[in-house]
């Protein structure tokens, strides 16, 4: 009975009024987060940096699933892309599954010119949040989220849309604060742990070795969830360095995945050992260890970050 009153309540004619509440909420939202053309002071509509979103986020993938996701029309979508094309920012491989179809991929310089204007689109979600408390801020959050829920059903469903991607700029300061604020609150490690974190990268950033050395940023949805690199040790040995997932993302085998792209990459090389360095008490990182084969071959009684731990080495004949 009751979705029968619901298929009812949809059919009746819809209230100007609400029609009207509706159009000056888009107005006063439009207005207020510069979605309004052009894109937040930028060259760009809306369209165009949706587009670009896509791209940086879902790639590779088909202009005709590109034009589903955004829900454009064939012709202005080309039309977008040819320019991103003859700029240099979007990229065309054949399709690995349909020869009649090319992958669209955003290029480096693409990403650079993409990358200003999501983290302006962050700032901008950020100023308007600030003046609110933070109970406010919370009410405003679930009452979007009731929002979509209620204009799409499947909004309900999280998307859970994760990528591996090269280190860009600021990843790097980023990696050093998860690292301080999850050993804190996790483990209750004190400000040294976040110090010597600092000094190991600002050292790999000093002496990185493109060719032999390399690091992978987690994204879940868009965002910063994870790290990991391989650094060389010597011709035959590299390491696996701050391995770190935010609680958000776990649970999601990404952990294993950004392992993986080390162990691949050291083998690519020509490495002949991983080794790594963690404690004991990391269980969840040292199972992910152990499943891959890494064997502890040395364990150490240490008091550091205001805790007394046990360090171990870990290695792996590659």
């Amino acid at each position: 009975m009751q979705a029968a009153a619901s298929t009812a309540d949809a059919s009746r004619p819809v209230d100007p009024s609400q029609v009207r509440a509706l159009r000056a909420f888009n107005r006063f939202y439009t207005q207020r987060t510069g979605l309004l053309d052009p894109y937040l002071g930028s060259a760009f509509s809306l369209t165009e940096v949706r587009v670009l979103y896509e791209l940086a986020h879902h790639a590779p993938c088909t202009a005709s699933e590109l034009g589903r996701r955004l829900l454009l029309d064939a012709g202005y979508l080309s039309r977008i892309v040819r320019r991103f094309i003859d700029a240099g920012w979007i990229t065309r491989t054949p399709s690995p599954t349909d020869a009649r179809q090319h992958a669209l991929s955003l290029t480096p310089e693409g990403r650079a010119a993409f990358e200003p204007m999501q983290q302006r689109s962050r700032e901008e979600a950020a100023r308007l949040l600030a003046p609110l408390a933070p109970e406010r801020r919370d009410t405003l959050v679930a009452a979007l989220a009731r929002v979509q829920a209620l204009l799409d059903p499947d909004a309900g469903k999280p998307s859970r849309t994760a990528v591996l991607r090269d280190v860009r700029a600021g990843d790097m300061g980023w990696v050093v604060q998860q690292h301080g604020e999850i050993y804190a609150r996790e483990y209750g490690w004190n400000s040294e742990f976040e110090a010597l974190v600092a000094e190991i990268v600002a050292g790999m950033i000093r002496q990185h070795d493109p060719v032999w050395e390399r690091g992978w940023i987690a994204e879940l949805d868009g965002e910063r969830v994870g790290s990991v690199f391989v650094v060389r040790k010597s011709e035959t040995e590299a390491q696996l360095r701050l391995l770190i997932l935010s609680p958000a993302a776990r649970g999601l085998g990404l952990g294993a995945r950004l392992t993986d792209e080390c162990l691949a990459f050291a083998r690519a090389k020509g490495y002949r050992k991983m080794v790594l360095w963690t404690n004991g008490i990391l269980t969840a990182a040292r199972a992910i260890y152990a499943q891959r084969g890494f064997v502890l071959v040395h364990s150490e009684a240490h008091h550091s970050y205001g805790h007394d731990l046990v360090g171990e080495t870990w290695e792996l004949a590659l």
